[in-house]
């Protein structure tokens, strides 16, 4: 039947301010949870068109569930009657909810108005219920979070339960910010190297003093130490996988003629912006390793090899949920491609620093005991005591592996593996 003339349905209430970023908070997760893909992979196309304060915002929204993920989901499924499948709406909903008023301080109001617009129908009923109930409760998420059962027996496999119950205390908050100082340059905040400044979570970067001057840069300490075994020179170095840049900046800054390669034109980006705002210069090329030669032999090459990158949880909590031992397998035949094509590379005499960002001993330790079984030319150089921060210790093979829990009472480290070989023979 035709509706009488001049009548129009009711508006559809408006969304309440703040949706936007819920529901890109929303796709960040589901990029994550259900893709596999890295949560800065996802960040453009999940934020689009957002102000840059909602695309913080949503940023941090998802980053703080997936360090809470286990603990929400166990409030989650003490709430529900029949357990929700992994992938439904309703518990993605349920966490980016319950992580704004549990974590994040936003009013319980303000949280589920945001976040009821991001399902429909019986979910939505769902969401609401289970959220009231908990509030009800007044729940509460455990200090330290819960890491994945998987990675927490990876962990403790590898290194020990208490190497994996510091990692569960590590991803209870965003750690601290490393500035790399250039030459000498200064900045406030505590200094555990020489040329190393940690500020606190949270600061302004672009605001902070020097940056604009371009007296130093964002980098982990621990992400600092592989360019500094290789120290100050005039030869030729070479920067593998170097973006997005920090070693290379370093070793321009330490004198290096500096070739940084990397397959990847939109990371090298930041590369260009970096040593634009520094002043210092290198050669950036864009190539596959795996095709790209060099045409010389360099007098110190760094290989920061491409890894599964679970030694970075700390700051990227995504790689808790979406590594498994597939990617570790697949990255490990990478770097042992990666590393005697490096090798090629270093002149007589010269060196070589291997690093990975990675927890995984396949990837750091296995690969350089192997590495050393098939080239005799190629021999450790030892790294040093003066050379590491008070408290990180040397392996007794001459490799450096850092762990969570090790500088703990300074705001941690991220995981690494780095090891410093030099060329003995042709």
């Amino acid at each position: 039947m035709p509706r009488p003339t001049g009548h129009r349905p009711p508006p559809r209430p408006a969304n309440p301010p703040g949706v936007p970023a819920r529901l890109a908070a929303l796709r960040l997760l589901d990029a994550v949870l259900r893709r596999g893909l890295a949560i800065e992979q996802a960040l453009d196309a999940s934020t689009q068109g957002l102000a840059p304060s909602d695309r913080g915002l949503a940023h941090a929204i998802a980053a703080e569930a997936l360090r809470r993920l286990v603990d929400l989901d166990d409030l989650i499924d003490s709430a529900t009657r029949n357990r929700l499948p992994d992938d439904a709406k309703a518990r993605f909903v349920l966490r980016i909810a319950l992580v704004q008023a549990l974590r994040l301080g936003t009013p319980p109001h303000a949280a589920i108005s945001t976040a009821l617009p991001l399902v429909d129908g019986g979910p939505r009923k769902l969401v609401h219920g289970v959220f009231g109930t908990l509030m009800r409760q007044n729940a509460v998420l455990t200090d330290p979070p819960a890491l994945p059962g998987d990675v927490y027996a990876r962990i403790a496999g590898n290194w020990g339960e208490r190497v994996a119950d510091a990692a569960c205390a590590a991803i209870a908050a965003p750690p601290p910010l490393d500035l790399t100082l250039r030459g000498g340059a200064s900045a406030e905040g505590e200094s555990l190297l020489p040329g190393h400044v940690r500020v606190a979570a949270g600061t302004s970067i672009p605001e902070h003093e020097g940056f604009a001057e371009g007296d130093w840069w964002v980098q982990d300490i621990a992400a600092s130490l592989p360019a500094r075994l290789i120290g100050s020179g005039s030869g030729r170095a070479l920067d593998l996988c170097a973006a997005p840049g920090g070693k290379t900046l370093q070793l321009a800054a330490a004198g290096w003629d500096v070739t940084a390669v990397d397959a990847s034109e939109s990371r090298l980006a930041r590369l260009h912006e970096n040593l634009e705002r520094t002043g210092l210069s290198a050669t950036v090329i864009a190539a596959d390793l795996l095709k790209w030669e060099p045409g010389f032999e360099a007098d110190a090459v760094l290989l920061d090899a491409p890894c599964s990158a679970t030694g970075i949880f700390r700051r990227h909590p995504d790689v808790l949920h979406r590594v498994r031992p597939r990617l570790i397998a697949e990255m490990a035949e990478l770097q042992a491609q990666l590393l005697p094509r490096a090798a090629r590379w270093v002149r007589p005499g010269g060196l070589m620093v291997y690093a990975t960002c990675s927890l995984e001993p396949e990837e750091g330790e296995q690969q350089i005991e192997r590495f050393l079984a098939d080239h005799p030319g190629f021999a450790i150089d030892p790294i040093l005591p003066d050379e590491l921060p008070e408290g990180i210790p040397a392996h007794p093979r001459g490799w450096l592996r850092t762990l969570p829990g090790m500088l703990a009472d300074h705001g941690g480290l991220d995981g690494f593996f780095m090891v410093r070989l030099m060329r003995v023979a042709a």
